[in-house]
């Protein structure tokens, strides 16, 4: 009997935990299991010649928004190369519509529903050992040649049971490490799955520290927190953070999601001592509209969230990521510009602009009639028009969140936006008007290089004679050099002839290395760019004014 667990993955740099504690959980069978990765941009033909020539016995594949119709199509050729094989989906695709899942997919055998490690381990028993009925194991929906049957919901696994999948990073190199210390959410967002568990735990805080030391020991450069709240228990959280604090190796990075407005002043003042980098926070503020967050039964005080970001702001040391959904209930197009513009104002370092996703098994799901959610007929779901948004503003929202990708959270025009901005009603506005701008010259659809965004900043502005070109070009040197010491100046750089003889002597008298860059903005006036130190949040040059007069 062999098994094989199959993980198709967005991204190469992704890895696929649940894949790994299935297999570690069930680890008495281990020389029975054998687990592959692929990924969704890989040819079928190349995933399906792995798959045939491991000649397996059973294959399970974990299923999610962003695979279910690759791993669909895969399992129909599949079958045909491997009449003999056995194939179990499982995972939140599939969760949440079994029966129907099974009835539109003959191919599969069945489904292992919800948290799979102790159904797996079970399941695997069963086909390894034939000690067990399929009708005993909880967590299935099987078919047979009776029909389709479900086992019933299968008890909360104990998290501090599951083993370290870690052992072994070679398996992880150039890959995103995740790791979980908490399962279940204490809220019941009715967008997202983790509100349908409420069974929140959590992993035995000295295995979760004895495991952190493990990634620092090896210094692992990111470890990816996947707790949906981490934050939502004090003590877990202010454990975790000091340890990480106290035991810092200057090189690893954690990533957290959390509650913005249930951060302590315990936890701020641990925050404020960190090393710059040793941490970065996601938060979910999704919208600001007090009805909209009332219809997703989410519960936010947006004044002590703004509190605590600004406060971790003042840091200065902590990269603050904050999320925003359109789509949502009560939020016309202007009701989400100004959740923009309230969240935009708290300057984080990323602003995700994201789109309803109306997922199987969620609250939204069954509201949609209701709310008159048009959405995508496939994954990811996303919503197409609602009874305050229509498709055309959709359309205009999605421009923003290009523009705001590409300007804003590349960090690549901190200068130029804080000038620009301000030739606007508000910074909503300058996107949309961007946006628009590269719709009418067709930029929308190429791939553009980081000078020519540049170059068509600059196309747009000369549109506007209020803008200043002189000072917009001014503020795209220092974005520039701030980045990188430019092999060759943009075509619309100011000449620098003039400043070269003093420069030069000024760099000799200063001992000024050569990987610096000095920028001449005006003949009493330089910017001196020193790539040796950059800032650890934004990986910007050390960036120093240098007044010729008091040279």
């Amino acid at each position: 009997m062999k098994i094989l667990l199959a993980a198709c993955n967005a991204k190469y740099i992704h890895s696929n935990p649940a894949v790994y504690d299935l297999k570690a959980f069930a680890g008495k069978y281990e020389d029975f299991i054998v687990l592959k990765e692929y990924t969704i941009n890989q040819t079928k033909d190349e995933i399906l010649r792995s798959v045939y020539l491991e000649k397996p016995d059973l294959v399970c594949v974990s299923c999610y928004i962003w695979n279910i119709t690759f791993v669909r199509n895969l399992v129909c050729d599949l079958a045909k190369i491997l009449p003999d094989t056995l194939f179990w989906a499982g995972g939140p695709e599939v969760s949440f519509d079994a029966e129907e899942f099974l009835r539109e997919n003959p191919q599969f055998t069945g489904v292992m529903v919800g948290e799979g490690e102790e159904t797996f381990l079970e399941l695997t028993a069963h086909y390894v050992e034939g000690t067990s009925e399929m009708k005993d194991i909880r967590g299935l929906v099987y078919r047979d040649e009776t029909g389709i049957h479900n086992t019933g919901v299968r008890e909360i696994t104990d998290l501090s049971s599951i083993p370290f999948v870690y052992g072994n990073l070679k398996d992880f190199e150039h890959r995103i490490i995740y790791y979980e210390s908490s399962r279940g959410c204490p809220f019941s967002c009715s967008y997202c799955l983790s509100s349908v568990d409420k069974k929140l735990r959590f992993r035995s805080l000295e295995l979760v520290k004895k495991e952190l030391q493990f990634f620092l020991d090896h210094q692992v450069p990111q470890v990816k927190f996947v707790d949906r709240t981490f934050n939502c228990r004090h003590k877990h959280a202010m454990e975790i953070w000091e340890y990480i604090a106290e035991h810092d190796n200057g090189i690893t990075n954690f990533h957290f999601e959390i509650s913005a407005d249930l951060i302590t002043e315990e936890e701020l003042q641990v925050m404020a001592g960190m090393r710059p980098g040793l941490i970065q926070l996601e938060i979910g503020v999704q919208s600001t509209n007090p009805e909209t967050i009332r219809a997703i039964r989410r519960t936010m005080d947006f004044e002590k969230l703004c509190e605590t970001v600004n406060r971790i702001h003042s840091f200065g040391n902590i990269h603050q990521h904050l999320d925003l959904i359109a789509g949502l209930p009560y939020e016309d197009y202007d009701s989400f510009r100004k959740s923009f513009l309230d969240v935009y104002r708290l300057r984080p370092q990323q602003l995700q602009l994201g789109f309803l996703k109306v997922l199987k098994g969620s609250y939204m799901k069954k509201m949609a009639s209701g709310y008159r959610l048009i959405y995508q007929e496939q994954e990811p779901y996303e919503v197409l028009s609602t009874a305050w948004l229509g498709y055309d503003e959709i359309l205009k929202l999605k421009t923003v969140e290009s523009m705001v990708e590409v300007y804003y959270n590349s960090g690549q025009f901190q200068n130029t936006l804080e000038y620009l901005e301000t030739c606007f009603a508000d910074a909503f506005t300058m996107y949309e008007e961007l946006g628009a701008f590269y719709e009418k010259r067709g930029y929308e659809q190429i791939s553009h290089s980081r000078i020519r965004r540049y170059d068509i900043l600059l196309e747009f502005v000369r549109e506007r004679p209020d803008i200043s070109e002189e000072r917009i070009v001014r503020s795209m040197m220092t974005d520039l050099y701030l980045r990188e010491n430019l092999k060759s100046r943009p075509s619309f750089a100011p000449p620098q002839k003039a400043y070269e003889k003093e420069i030069r002597e000024f760099r000799r008298r200063n001992s000024v290395p050569k990987t610096a860059h000095i920028e001449a903005v005006s003949e009493k006036r330089w910017l001196l760019f020193d790539y040796e130190h950059r800032d650890p949040l934004t990986n910007n040059a050390k960036m120093t004014e240098i007044r010729t007069d008091e040279v």
